[in-house]
């Protein structure tokens, strides 16, 4: 007779616990925010950990647990159950928990002081939809200087990323020869691509002289001869005007990585060329998308 009730009980948890996913996408669409989970792979494409330490087992708590490494589409980002086809296991795990079975600890990796599942994503989804506090795991640790937290973001935590980069290379470098309030990126790793453009424009100054440099002299012409020509054809032909939400050192970035391309497939372009072709492109895919969606409406 338990394991009927338990069965039964069991089966309205997931329908309630899938009926909030839908309840969590709804509303997380109103507000324009992802209603996935966080993708471990998305955001170790963003802050890069170079090494990771077996921390063994521990009790850890159930609302640090932000991520998922595989099953990231299958749940919300509250860790509700998204798919019908998840019930079955989903609901043996709620009967084990109303039977006092203990089960296997989970699986996860540790990022930025919060937790991604690498196994046990259901026995996750069912604690968090049953208020549970604390889990026991096996956590393997990915070293990060970017701090993540519950709630947050893929843009949220690029956001993030680029905040740490920017302020790394100000305290290293201390920039006050560079107008920082103007040289600001949105995109990962793009402050220590300039470091390296700022690099490379000093060893072809080095050639010429009898005695190095110093990076700060490199960064100066490196402001005047290349970064600001690139900006100023930007400004000119209103390149950022088909680019919304990026900043004109977004643009300078990938048009130098345009421009390397062409160069390395030898065709012979200027900087100024090249701005005239990526806004020639840009333009023609913005207009595309515009026909696209005004032809969407007749679809329906």
């Amino acid at each position: 007779m338990d394991n009927q009730i338990n069965s039964s009980q069991a089966f309205e948890d997931f329908t309630k616990a899938k009926r909030r996913a839908h309840f969590n996408s709804f509303f997380n669409t109103l507000t324009w925010k992802n209603t996935d989970l966080l993708s471990l792979y998305e955001v170790t494409k963003i802050i890069k950990p170079k090494k990771e330490t077996y921390l063994g087992m521990q009790t850890i708590p159930v609302n640090k647990i932000i991520g998922s490494e595989g099953r990231y589409r299958d749940f919300s980002s509250a860790f509700y159950p998204k798919k019908e086809m998840l019930r079955n296991r989903w609901t043996s795990i709620d009967r084990a928990r109303m039977d006092d079975i203990v089960l296997p600890p989970i699986s996860v990796y540790s990022l930025g002081g919060n937790y991604f599942v690498r196994d046990g994503n259901h026995r996750v989804s069912v604690a968090k939809s049953m208020g549970v506090e604390f889990i026991d795991a096996e956590v393997v640790e990915l070293d990060s200087e970017v701090a993540l937290e519950p709630g947050m973001t893929l843009k949220s935590i690029k956001s993030r990323a680029v905040e740490y980069e920017r302020n790394m290379f100000i305290n290293q470098y201390n920039p006050t020869y560079l107008p920082m309030n103007e040289i600001k990126f949105t995109s990962p790793g793009s402050y220590p691509e300039m470091v390296n453009h700022i690099l490379v424009h000093k060893y072809y100054i080095n050639q010429d002289k009898s005695e190095e440099i110093s990076f700060e002299e490199a960064a100066k012409s490196w402001y005047k001869n290349v970064y600001q020509p690139i900006v100023n054809e930007v400004r000119k032909d209103n390149l950022l005007a088909n680019f919304p939400g990026e900043t004109e050192a977004d643009l300078y970035m990938w048009l130098v990585r345009k421009w390397d391309e062409k160069k390395r497939l030898k065709q012979d372009a200027s900087i100024e060329e090249t701005v005239f072709e990526a806004k020639k492109e840009t333009t023609k895919g913005r207009l595309k998308r515009r026909i696209n969606k005004f032809l969407s409406f007749f679809k329906k």
